[in-house]
Parts: C-alpha cells; structure tokens; sequence
C-alpha cells in the first residue's frame, strides 16, 4: 500500500463531507475516482497533499514516496515556459553544476585524480538519470501535449488553461511514484487526449484520477471508486465495466432490501399477534408477553438496510424546438479570418442543414470558437460571408456559460431576468436543474463549473431555441449531468453545432463531424470514432497547396479533398448501402418498436442522400 486513508471524516462549510471514509491506493494501481460534483473528489487529493487538515482518522504515506499532483501549479513563475519545465529537472542540473565544477578542479593537477574519479561516478549516474535527454524528454512531452508554441513564452503571459498544460507537462517530467490528476483532459485538445492515454497506459507509477471523460477512464484505469454520500465503493474494471456492476449491485440491494422489509413486516406482525394472544388470555399469559419482548428486542438489534437510491436525482432537462427553421439553416461562404496578422480561417466553407447535427472538431487553436463567434455575429469576418435561417433562434452556450453576467448578482435573478416568471416559479424551475432550497440564493460568483452550465441550460429549456450552439459544454458536468444533456439532445428536434473534445459526446450525440486543419474545414458523414482516420491523414499528411487564378466555385457541402464531384459519388455510394442494409433489416425484424427507429434512419439517410445528389448536379451545372 502506498497511500491509505482510515477513518476519515472532513467537514466543510458547516457539511460533514465524510463520516469514516476508506481509500487506498496500491502500488501499479490505476484509479478513476468518480462521483457528482460537490462529493469532495477534490477535497480528498487535497487530504492526501496535506493542503487541507483532517477533522479525524488518519492519513498513512509510504516513507520516501514522491506523490505528483496536477493541482499544484503556480501562479507566478519567473522564466519563460521551458524554463518551468526544466525545473521538474532540478537534482539533475544539480549534478551538472557539481560537474562542471569538478571540470574546473581537473586542471588543478594535485586534485587532478581525485576529480577525475568523482567526475566519472558523477558522470554515470548523470547518464544514467537522462541528464543528456532532458531537451529531448521535454520538446516529446510538450509535442504530445501541444504546448511546443509556449515553451519560449513568460510564464506570466499565459492563460489559465495553458498553465495547466504545462503542470500537466512538468507532472509527467517529473515521473513521481505516484500520480494526482483533476481533469487533466479539461484543456487538451483531442490529439493530446489521445497521447496521454497512450502515455498514462505505459506509466511504471501508480495513478488516481478525478474524470467525468468516459471514454478517457476506459482507456487508462482498472478500478473505479466512487464515491457517493461519504462513502467510496470499489469497481474491479473500466468506466464501462463498473456501469455494468453497480447497476447489478443496485439490484441486488434492493432485492435484499426488499426481502428485509417483508422480515420485519412479519416480524411486526407476529408482535401484534402474540401481545393480543397474551391479553386475551384468561389470566394475561406471561410467557406469551415475554415472547413477544424477546422478538421486539431482536427486532431493534437488526441491523436495518438503507433503501437503495435506484434513480437518483439528476436534471430534468427537455429542450424542445418549438419553431422550425427553413432547410439552410447556417451558410458560410469562404469565411476568413486573421488575428494579429496570423490567418486562423482560410475560405471556409460551411453549410448546416436543418435537424443535422454537426460537431467540430480540430487542435486548440485550430479557429473553431472563432469561427462560433462569426456565426453568432460576435465577431466580423475578413472575407466572405454568413446566412442564417430567417426563423432562427439559437441558443448559445460557451466555455465560460454565465461571461459578462453580474459576478455579484443572486442565480435566481439571473434567471428571471431572462425568464419572466415569478420567485416561487423560478424556484420551482431550478430545482428542476438540481438548485434545491437556498441554493437559488447564491450569487454568480459562487457558483461552480458545472453549476453555470446547469443555470444556463435552465434558461435555454424555456427560450424556445431552434438552434443549439454548444462550446464544449460537458467541460463542468459530471458524468450523470453529462447523460442528461445527451439525452436532451438525441431528443431535440432543432439543429445541433456544436465543439467538444469529448469522444463519447461526440460519438453519442452528433451523426457528422467537421475537421479544421490548417484554416480550412473538412466534413465527413459519421462519428468521431467513424471519421478519425480521415483527420488523422489530413493531420499527417497534409495536401500541398496550390496557388489557384480560377474563378471562386461553390463548394459542396463535404470538402474532403481536391476533387469535390469524386467525394460526392463516394459518400452517395457508402449511403445508398447503408439504406440496402437498414431495409435489410426491416424485412428480417417483426418487432415494432425496432421498425419504427429503422425507417426514421432510413428516411435520415434519404434525406442526406437528396441534399447530395442536389450538391452533384449543382456542381455539374456549373
């Protein structure tokens, strides 16, 4: 065991977070701590790095252990960003220091063998600790985590985020026994996601991670702990392994909690009977009385089961389109944009139809939130131009849900200010969004991540919204709020455009994906999952470019490459065999449930296959 907590119990704000909470952590073991906002997933990483005291139990660390985590990053550095990460170097450029100055002594030639001696011993443990690699380790770590671009930057100069890229990138430099993440996907793009999964799966330390990224926990842990009402239970397996295991525990319970009821009813019962026997008698029957004593007595020394929670509280979420927009609902036509003379859009071109739902997808930095804010006329162009539907209502939520609102002004004034409703209404409404009692009360400035976004998505429910423009919005959720929003979503019969860097809700919620590489866009049918490969090739190996003095055509509604007309047939082609196969499939079902979500994906696909073919004979036309 290198890390064990016993007995634990924490208060905070008044709240007693833990009672007598147990957690270990053993050498090799790879740990997903899970559980709702607000559990105390943080607070317990800060009781472990002795941030925060204990209020009782104890806390037990293996002598010597070096424990890295994620949350300690500073807020001032003096230095550039390499110079930061060097410093996770510092016992080795200690030894560089001592040899130079043995170097120095080697002239001396009375000292000159005793330094030589000291010199080759120092020199060998400097190899053998990669003092020749830190350059090399560095740029891998910061290539994989695509911070290279910060490196010769002050330290001072960079945003939130991109400190916490760099501790991320001085945590993995620094290789500690034992590895502390909160979030650490939170500021990746999706390609450095997916290479510290790679890194974290070949790590030789043990790791504990706080994540609401499903498919991340997959790939990097063996065992989940959750952590619910003070209490931590542990899950042999991944994310999707544990899903499988509570829900049969919670069965399970419940049967037993079941069975313990009808003992005690029967148990109650057979008091009742034996009290009224013993009455009845003529005399009172003691020894019935003493019967009916000693059953109540076991009845109280029963140790009474907790009904188990099989559905818990979560947001009652329901976006619905309560207006339709027209068949092209965005249309941009070679939309270019530069910041500081550096081009982040170069033509792009971009056409969302109606109920289609889009995600893009690209490296931070790539222009996807620049090219949200030109949608959302928060931003003008350089070149080129946007349409929108007449009809249309969107409803927009970024990174950041409640920027430029009042830091100081109460939640449930924010949202009667864009909802007319009354006190008692809005209450009612925001329990509804899991705000309970005084919650409502609490000013902006209080509220978490998470808990902007649910305010948000409160205010969206009753706007009317046609349109959704999402920015990463499962950033702050736990992973319940997470499937809330899925749900909601797959439900909503509006149109959907929306950014994220999380594979599952970009698998689960979006039918075609949107690449931006290199200021041009690159649209795809399918999930992330279904179209990677083609992102990756774009990535890797990029298409020259070729200085064109054509006149400008209309491209279509797919850019996958040079020849337009080609990608077209392509996708026309892989849809009509996808409609081959789901008709195949109705003629084999007889369940109706299941023909009636196959004809809604045949008609999906018709629909798609129309707008192409309307595409092709526009292009051929001209």
């Amino acid at each position: 065991m290198l890390i064990t907590l016993k007995d634990i119990h924490k208060i905070v704000g008044g709240r007693v977070l833990f009672e007598s909470l147990q957690f270990e952590l053993n050498e090799g073991q790879r740990i997903g701590l899970v559980g709702r906002n607000g559990c105390g997933k943080s607070t317990l990483f800060r009781l472990i790095m002795k941030e925060e005291p204990l209020d009782g139990g104890d806390l037990f660390i293996q002598k010597g252990l070096k424990i890295g985590c994620l949350k300690q990053i500073p807020d001032q550095w003096e230095g550039t960003a390499r110079s930061y990460l060097e410093s996770a170097f510092e016992e080795l450029f200690v030894m560089k220091r001592q040899m130079d100055g043995l170097e120095k002594e080697m002239s001396n030639p009375e000292k000159m063998e005793e330094s030589l001696k000291a010199y080759g011993e120092l020199q060998e443990r400097f190899t053998v600790s990669g003092g020749y690699e830190i350059d090399s380790l560095i740029n891998q770590v910061a290539q994989g985590l695509n911070v290279s671009t910060l490196l010769n930057q002050t330290f001072d100069q960079l945003s939130g985020g991109e400190k916490t890229k760099l501790g991320l990138a001085k945590l993995l430099l620094e290789k500690p026994d034992v590895l502390l993440l909160d979030e650490p996907t939170n500021h990746l793009d999706l390609r450095a996601i997916e290479w510290l999964e790679e890194y974290l799966v070949n790590y030789d330390g043990a790791i504990c991670m706080i994540s609401h990224d499903r498919y991340f926990l997959d790939h990097t842990v063996d065992t989940i702990m959750d952590l619910e009402s003070g209490e931590i239970d542990v899950y042999k397996g991944n994310y999707s392994s544990f899903e499988k295991q509570k829900e049969e525990k919670l069965l399970v319970e419940f049967h037993q909690y079941q069975e313990q009821q009808k003992k005690i009813k029967k148990m109650k019962e057979s008091i009742r009977r034996l009290r009224q026997w013993a009455n009845e008698a003529n005399p009172p029957n003691p020894k019935l009385f003493k019967k009916a004593k000693s059953m109540e007595k076991a009845l109280e020394r029963m140790e009474k089961l907790d009904r188990p929670v099989m559905d818990p509280k979560k947001m009652k979420l329901s976006l619905d389109a309560e207006s339709r927009t027209g068949e092209d609902v965005i249309v941009a036509d070679q939309l270019q944009k530069a910041f500081s003379g550096r081009p982040i859009l170069k033509g792009v071109d971009l056409h969302v139809r109606y109920q289609e739902r889009l995600a893009l997808v690209g490296a931070n930095g790539s222009g996807k939130s620049t090219l949200i804010r030109l949608i959302m006329d928060k931003e003008k162009p350089d070149g080129g131009e946007i349409k929108l539907a007449p009809s249309i209502e969107i409803g927009y939520l970024p990174q950041n849900p409640l920027q430029g609102a009042d830091p100081e002004q109460r939640m449930i004034d924010y949202f009667r200010e864009h909802i007319t409703v009354t006190e008692g209404a809005a209450r009612h409404i925001l329990a509804n969004f899991m705000f309970y009692g005084y919650d409502v009360f609490q000013k902006i400035r209080h509220l978490s991540g998470g808990e902007q976004m649910r305010l948000k998505l409160a205010v969206f429910m009753h706007q009317g919204v046609n349109v959704l423009v999402l920015d990463e919005p499962t950033n702050h959720l736990d992973i319940e709020s997470q499937e809330v929003l899925e749900e909601a979503l797959n439900r909503f019969e509006g149109t959907v455009l929306g950014i994220s860097h999380d594979r599952y809700f970009l698998n689960s919620c979006f039918t075609d994906t949107a690449y931006l590489v290199d200021g041009r866009l690159h649209r795809y049918i399918g999930t992330y999952d279904e179209t990677r490969d083609h992102w990756l090739n774009l990535v890797d190996q990029p298409v020259k470019k070729v200085k064109s003095t054509a006149p400008k055509v209309p491209r279509s509604k797919t850019t996958t490459g040079v020849d337009e007309s080609k990608s077209i047939e392509a996708e026309i082609q892989w849809l009509e065999k996808e409609q081959e196969s789901i008709e195949m499939q109705m003629e084999q079902t007889s369940d109706l449930d299941e023909l009636m979500e196959l004809q809604s994906q045949k008609e999906e696909v018709e629909r798609k296959v129309e707008n192409l073919y309307e595409d092709w004979m526009n292009e051929g036309s001209e």
